[in-house]
């Protein structure tokens, strides 16, 4: 929607026009799919992609073979400002996501040299930085590195991926090293209101509320609890009197159609 994409204005020709910043994120790891492991990153990397100003467009699992990689890969870079991968990045024979990456982009893969110096550093009094250890040194050639405070074992940019480890609280200590250094745009600003509403029956009163107030997008999100069917509905919109203007109005409204509503949402 037009409203929830603008995300950075320009001056381009004497006009002002609008960025939309995007970007993917492929959860690699057939322990993903199989369901052994719950994948937590995708709420918190949405989270802080908000804040820098990024939509998060796009989430895809992928499997722990090249060729899916790869495909998956040049698909969703082609396609977005950023891409991020989690996943795929330890000392194990099965974690391949920097070959795959590295035929993707057609580059070799090599040892980067302040990596496997970050990696001696931590391993010196934890038995030594083992050739298994130090695969996680590998880069494609010509990427540089993501901090990692977490565990020592770096992430990887190059280009416009960032190739992150999938475990929760390392992807988190990365993303920490990346904050402000991605251009974007505004963040999206939201609020909630709900009730106990079947959505059916408000469809053309939110949509008619979201057409009057430009620059704002309405998601409505539907339950059933205690037998009872509702919903809550969450405005969306990068600038604050607009936000405010059009949750004003949507409250309005529905209390003029007898609704109850619940500022927060139920």
């Amino acid at each position: 929607m037009a409203g929830l994409c603008e995300t950075r204005a320009r001056v381009y020709a004497g006009q002002m026009t609008t960025r939309i910043w995007t970007a993917a994120l492929a959860v690699i790891g057939d322990e993903i799919l199989s369901g052994r492991t719950q994948d937590k990153n995708v709420a918190q990397i949405a989270a802080w992609l908000n804040v820098q100003g990024i939509r998060l467009a796009e989430v895809r699992i992928v499997p722990d073979r090249t060729d899916a990689i790869v495909e998956a890969v040049n698909i969703l870079r082609a396609r977005n400002d950023y891409l991020f991968t989690t996943g795929g990045i330890g000392p194990t024979h099965d974690d391949i996501t920097v070959d795959a990456i590295a035929e993707a982009l057609g580059v070799g893969v090599v040892f980067h040299p302040k990596a496997v110096a970050v990696l001696e550093g931590y391993y010196t009094t934890r038995g030594g930085l083992t050739d298994a250890r130090k695969r996680m040194a590998r880069v494609p050639d010509g990427a540089d590195l993501i901090e990692n405070r977490m565990s020592g074992a770096p992430g990887i940019r190059i280009g416009n991926i960032f190739i992150m480890a999938g475990v929760p609280h390392i992807t988190a200590g990365m993303l920490d090293a990346l904050t402000g250094t991605l251009e974007g745009g505004l963040p999206v600003l939201s609020r909630t209101i709900g009730g106990w509403i079947p959505e059916s029956e408000v469809a053309e009163l939110l949509g008619a509320v979201e057409r009057a107030h430009e620059g704002v997008a309405i998601g409505s999100y539907p339950f059933f609890r205690d037998g009872r069917v509702g919903a809550n509905f969450v405005v969306r919109a990068t600038d604050t009197a607009l936000l405010d203007a059009c949750m004003t109005d949507l409250t309005e409204q529905l209390e003029a159609d007898g609704r109850t509503v619940f500022a927060d949402g139920i």
